[in-house]
């Protein structure tokens, strides 16, 4: 008999209600929520965009000229619906400018973003909105500590239609300030890629310079990537016809089942996990690793949205439980001692709350937007 179905049945004898003894403690949690979740603050907000699937033959461009473009990218990268941002150096006079020379005003270049979006998501007066949240429209050439015509603020469009919408944004925009708006808007004539080196500059390097506020991001309304509406949960008769007894017991009763002798503990192929009640999209693949518990662990749910967190004092412990949003089904529980370089936690769940979609069964299943966030 294998060393670690021992110690996984010990485990079990010890915990009964839970995946894992972890960092149960009998004392109560610092925090007055008892979450092991909540997001670290970091310099720059996340990116919205990062676990989306984008339709690339379906994308607009707009380049903008807001000072040090440093800054810039990295906002309107997290501005919803932007699928990519690149920094670079437009409507100059020479043909392959190089940024010392564009710095130092020789070339006419302004630093400039490269906005890719899809309309679907998001339209270029969003765009813009934010655009002119981020820079002073009203200064000339001087955009934070920049000095400079390089560093000059303008709209550059490859559509001509998209002109009157532009001035329209501006015109509308005049009415927050005195003095006269002087970001040009023209045609764009030329556009070279920047330096490799400045291209994701700040995430690169997260104490570079900025002189661009990301408050306003906060404000951004952002649809959730998974609608727990699509999702509803079965009546308690239906998903005690649907669920074997031992997921309803799961699920429902908040019960564990044994270490090492549950269906999905070394499974480890390309695929997501659903809540076996609702079908709502729960786990990746990508996030699952071995963590010899004997259940299955991951470093993190699909989205942080899908599931919700539960003081549990059950067995004398203090401990975090996981549920299913849309659901409300009983998963397993999280704790602190995950991999450090992938967050520090590992959600332990039972695989009796949950159900494995394969990679390449996701499409025809209905998970095929969700295939970005596998691969």
């Amino acid at each position: 008999m294998k060393l670690n179905y021992l110690f996984g049945l010990l485990v079990l004898a010890l915990v009964l209600g839970g995946c894992s003894l972890g960092n149960a403690s009998k004392e109560e949690p610092d925090n007055s929520t008892g979450s092991l979740t909540a997001a670290a603050s970091s310099k720059y907000p996340e990116n919205p965009n990062d676990n989306l699937t984008f339709d690339e033959n379906n994308l607009k461009d707009i380049y903008l000229a807001g000072g040090c473009f440093w800054g810039v990218e990295a906002y309107m990268e997290r501005v919803y619906g932007v699928y990519d941002v690149t920094s670079g150096y437009a409507n100059g006079t020479t043909e392959n400018p190089i940024y010392e020379d564009v710095v130092a005003g020789k070339t006419g270049h302004a630093e400039t973003v490269h906005v890719q979006y899809e309309p679907e998501r998001t339209d270029l007066n969003t765009i813009l909105d934010h655009f002119f949240t981020i820079i002073d429209p009203t200064s000339l050439n001087k955009q934070g500590n920049d000095r400079g015509t390089q560093y000059r603020s303008g709209v550059f469009y490859t559509d001509s239609a998209e002109k009157a919408v532009i001035e329209k944004v501006v015109t509308d925009q005049q009415t927050r300030f005195n003095d006269e708006i002087v970001t040009e808007v023209e045609p764009l004539t030329s556009y070279k890629l920047a330096e490799e080196y400045h291209q994701d500059y700040l995430e690169k390097n997260p104490n570079g310079y900025c002189h661009v506020e990301f408050d306003s991001l906060e404000d951004q309304e952002i649809p959730s990537l998974i609608d727990p509406a699509d999702y509803p949960k079965p009546s308690d008769k239906e998903l005690k016809a649907k669920l074997t007894e031992a997921q309803y017991k799961v699920t429902q009763g908040s019960d564990t089942e044994a270490a090492f002798l549950n269906k999905y503990w070394d499974t480890f192929k390309d695929g997501i996990y659903i809540d076996v009640a609702t079908g709502e999209p729960l786990f990746s693949s990508k996030d699952k690793y071995d963590s010899q518990c004997g259940w299955p662990s991951f470093t993190q749910p699909i989205i942080p949205e899908v599931v919700t967190e539960h003081k549990d004092k059950s067995f004398n412990m203090v401990r975090i439980e996981v549920r299913s949003r849309a659901g409300d089904s009983h998963l397993g529980h999280v704790f602190d001692d995950g991999p450090k370089d992938k967050g520090g936690l590992r959600y332990c769940i039972n695989s009796a709350a949950i159900d494995f979609v394969p990679l390449d069964e996701m499409e025809e299943a209905g998970y095929g937007y969700l295939t970005s966030l596998v691969k």
